[in-house]
């Protein structure tokens, strides 16, 4: 059997050439659920009246706060405000912050809002993470801060972040909202991302490791940092009717607190699950040649949220969409995270120069497989062997 034959006979086998699926019915990508803790939790707030910020946001503040080994935390609406509370409560209108152009859009979209200039960073290829060296090389006399995000739940490289702060007198703003729970090592041993940086800021969107429909919240380690953030969530009110401040009402209400405090119960378990299921991933991926799996930040232990592989396209005669819409055919659903760097988003364009060229290239060949607490060895080896079989029909 000549080359060409044997690939034409593997195209073949693809379910959407009408060959047989590897899983009778898609595997479900993520499970979002509530469970029914959840729900009495929240019919307890209904039932008490107390729907306003709380006890139990409160309480959740408290729990989150030492969970992520943080001296403060203070919830709010949702995590795009968390960023906001954030960057208005360490920035001056005009600054420049630098930010990774590989990232979701409200990392940057906020400093905007808040009147702020980003400068935009690369990524390293392996972690997809911000590139502290590229970052190093962009601070000038204007640099006032960084904001980087823990993508996909993999901590940065938060030392290296840190070195480079303390030399240029930098401010630093980590975006948790895809790593809840996410820790990192080092010379004081295992530390929650909490312990770093001057502001932690944490999305609780439904789709979250701990979701609650909308929510959010800031962590911080300074007294004053903490005053200023509370002040800004709620109209910079120090007493009834005096307020120091401009301010917005960002806050949360006691029945996503409550749902939010029963999902915390359990989430150290669900998210030790999920690191399993990036293990058992790493090892199956790591046998497919031209299909990669994410690196590592060293030290790091990642929260999971997503599970981004990348493509060698050079190994395939097909574009990433070519390949993911095959896998999606024999049961495998895959998303995008994302089909575009921030460069190349409209709303930024006048603050574009240039287009780092590791974001640019990640756009084209990041896939993300399911990914969530429930996955089991077993369906993740078929979900290995579905993208093996893919790779196999596509490979040069």
């Amino acid at each position: 059997m000549t080359q060409a034959t044997a690939s034409h006979t593997r195209a073949q086998n693809l379910a959407q050439n009408g060959g047989t699926p590897v899983f009778d019915s898609p595997v479900a990508f993520m499970r979002p659920q509530l469970q029914p803790q959840d729900v009495e939790a929240a019919h307890e707030v209904l039932k008490s009246g107390m729907l306003r910020a709380a006890g139990m946001c409160g309480e959740l503040e408290t729990r989150f706060a030492q969970a992520s080994q943080a001296k403060h935390a203070l919830t709010c609406a949702n995590g795009t405000c968390a960023l906001q509370l954030a960057y208005g409560s360490l920035f001056e209108r005009g600054d420049e912050v630098l930010v990774p152009a590989w990232t979701y859009i409200a990392t940057a979209s906020m400093l905007v809002a808040a009147g702020l200039k980003p400068v935009w960073v690369d990524s390293l290829e392996d972690t997809m993470q911000i590139d502290v060296a590229d970052a190093a090389k962009k601070v000038t006399s204007k640099t006032k801060g960084i904001a980087a995000t823990h993508l996909y739940g993999m901590p940065v490289d938060v030392h290296a972040i840190s070195e480079l702060a303390e030399a240029n007198n930098l401010k630093v703003v980590y975006d948790c909202a895809q790593s809840h729970l996410a820790t990192v090592g080092g010379p004081n041993g295992t530390q929650g991302i909490g312990t770093f940086g001057d502001a932690c800021t944490y999305s609780f969107y439904a789709t979250k490791n701990l979701g609650t429909g909308e929510g959010g919240i800031v962590t911080v380690n300074d007294d004053t940092l903490a005053h200023d953030v509370a002040l800004l969530r709620s109209h910079g009110e120090t007493d009834k009717y005096l307020h120091e401040r401009i301010g917005f009402n960002y806050r949360m209400n006691d029945i996503t607190g409550a749902i939010g405090c029963s999902r915390l119960d359990r989430l150290l378990d669900e998210t030790n699950a999920r690191r399993a299921a990036a293990d058992q991933y790493d090892k199956v991926l790591g046998e497919i040649d031209g299909v990669i799996p994410p690196g590592r930040t060293k030290g790091a232990d990642s929260a999971w949220h997503l599970y981004t592989a990348k493509l060698d396209l050079d190994q395939f005669d097909c574009d990433r969409d070519s390949f993911t819409k095959a896998l999606n055919a024999e049961g495998v659903p895959t998303a995008v995270h994302y089909p575009r760097s921030l460069t190349h988003q409209p709303a930024f364009k006048e603050y574009v120069t240039d287009h780092p060229p590791v974001a640019e290239a990640l756009a084209s060949k990041v896939f993300c497989l399911p990914m969530h607490h429930e996955l089991d060895g077993a369906t993740i080896d078929r979900i290995g062997e579905a993208v093996a079989k893919v790779a196999a029909a596509y490979r040069r």
